[in-house]
């Protein structure tokens, strides 16, 4: 889907808007030290004392207020563990740092799904083909329609619902997600039966460790207060799942994000590559809380131009990407929340549908 918000640009000023945002991409990677460092180890600490507080008022609650303050507080542990610390960190963006355990390799976070099965899912194959049809298996995670340059199937028709089972259970599904896209990219000379069932090992592996810890270990510690701490534990992740759902589809699905062809892509530079990330990519406007909270994916945009760049960066960026864009007239894709959110769900609506339907819905399409 091709929207009229973007100037098309000759090749002249491609070359001249890649080198631009390069620039922007080394002057802030030349500026990296104590100060990122002291951020993100602040960060590591929050994510502690927030699990120990949270775990502490579900356990030894005696009444409702306690044990929602509990879930409050174990559910921003989680929240943070997975989008400012987990995510950034497992993008190599402190590896810099050579910290003993905020480094991509060695970084395990509170989540089901295999950190180098995300890795591989993520950081290789949807940050490389972004939004690149048949190749980002992240557009859509394999169960959305989201564009014409996707063929329509009677099954689409419910993705509605689909949405809301994905953002319940978002970190099954993203497991999920990754073993099928690790499979779906092996040679095809390595496709048999035993390599899926061990690449589907790992995930089973990483979710026993994690319900394990939540739903038995916990909960067995509690005695005769088990089942508080596991329904505790299950809202937690609950929170968690529709909060982290709610940020990344903002900033993939909304409205005027832009989808590609392999051919489109082909040789297409730094420059090109900077033009297909901006246009495939959705900002959130908020407060400096609503972007850690968010793991400053509310700077989608940034993020995915500058993905080994430290995300508390990314505001500081923000208004010189923006200026940049407006100079070679490409349009700069943020708003608030809401307004986000929304776009998202009219954008999975219309292509639940035939397309004579969905261009009804979304004319651009």
């Amino acid at each position: 889907m091709k929207t009229e918000l973007y100037k098309k640009l000759n090749q002249s000023e491609i070359e001249a808007f890649g080198q631009e945002m390069e620039a922007l991409r080394l002057e802030i990677q030349a500026k990296l030290g104590q100060t990122d460092a002291d951020y993100i180890e602040a960060i590591y600490r929050k994510t502690r004392y927030y699990e120990i507080l949270g775990r502490f008022f579900i356990h030894f609650s005696v009444e409702p207020l306690a044990w929602l303050s509990g879930v409050g507080f174990l559910s921003l542990a989680k929240i943070i563990n997975n989008m400012e610390l987990g995510h950034n960190v497992m993008h190599g963006q402190y590896d810099w740092m050579n910290h003993p355990e905020l480094n991509s390799r060695d970084f395990d976070w509170e989540h089901v799904s295999d950190n180098e099965q995300w890795k591989f899912s993520h950081n290789y194959m949807h940050h490389t083909y972004t939004n690149i049809v048949g190749r980002d298996h992240d557009f859509g995670y394999n169960l959305l329609r989201l564009s014409t340059d996707q063929q329509w199937h009677p099954l689409n028709l419910p993705q509605t619902i689909y949405t809301v089972v994905q953002a319940l259970l978002f970190d099954f599904g993203i497991g999920s997600h990754g073993t099928t896209v690790e499979y779906a990219e092996l040679d095809p000379a390595q496709k048999t039966n035993a390599q899926r069932r061990a690449i589907g090992m790992r995930f089973l592996k990483k979710i026993t460790s994690q319900t394990w810890k939540d739903y038995l270990l916990f909960p067995m510690l509690g005695g005769l207060s088990a089942p508080k701490i596991a329904l505790g534990n299950f809202f937690a992740n609950l929170v968690r799942n529709i909060w982290t759902h709610s940020v990344i589809v903002c900033g993939h699905f909304t409205e005027h994000v832009e989808t590609f062809t392999t051919t489109e892509a082909e040789n297409e530079g730094i420059g090109g590559f900077y033009l297909r990330q901006l246009k495939g990519s959705s900002n959130l406007s908020g407060s400096e809380r609503f972007y850690m909270l968010t793991g400053h994916l509310s700077h989608q945009i940034e993020h995915h131009m500058f993905p080994d760049i430290p995300a508390n960066r990314y505001e500081e960026m923000a208004p010189r990407v923006q200026a940049i864009c407006e100079k070679y007239g490409q349009f700069y894709n943020t708003g608030g929340f809401w307004e986000q959110y929304a776009s998202v769900w009219k954008r999975i609506l219309a292509y639940s549908f035939p397309d004579p339907i969905a261009r009804q819905i979304m004319p651009a399409a």
